[in-house]
């Protein structure tokens, strides 16, 4: 189940769950698509992998599968990228489409 981070790794933006601009990548980094677009270049700084718009957990229970029942995670992780170690992550992957990364 995804974990659901209340915000944007990079920026610290709030991504609730119902935001159509929390993105992740497969190990669940999360970040804006302000920072995925204008900063990160669809390339996750931590795992080299491309983002996908994160899902939204139902708020209606008829399944029993709901946001009331799994909430989302409080935890914060802030970790503002680091330009210069970023540039060689990025150098590496931005021409390599994400599925063959």
């Amino acid at each position: 189940m995804l974990e659901m981070r209340p915000t944007c790794e990079n920026c610290n933006k709030a991504l609730p769950n119902t935001s159509d601009e929390a993105m992740i990548c497969t190990f669940e980094c999360t970040y804006c698509t302000n920072c995925v677009d204008t900063i990160l270049y669809n390339v996750c700084p931590n795992c080299g992998g491309g983002f996908e718009k994160r899902p939204t957990r139902p708020t209606n229970c008829f399944t029993g599968a709901c946001i009331e029942k799994y909430p989302t995670s409080t935890k914060i992780v802030h970790k503002p990228i680091n330009k210069s170690k970023f540039e060689k992550v990025l150098e590496v992957f931005i021409n390599i489409n994400p599925r063959k990364r």
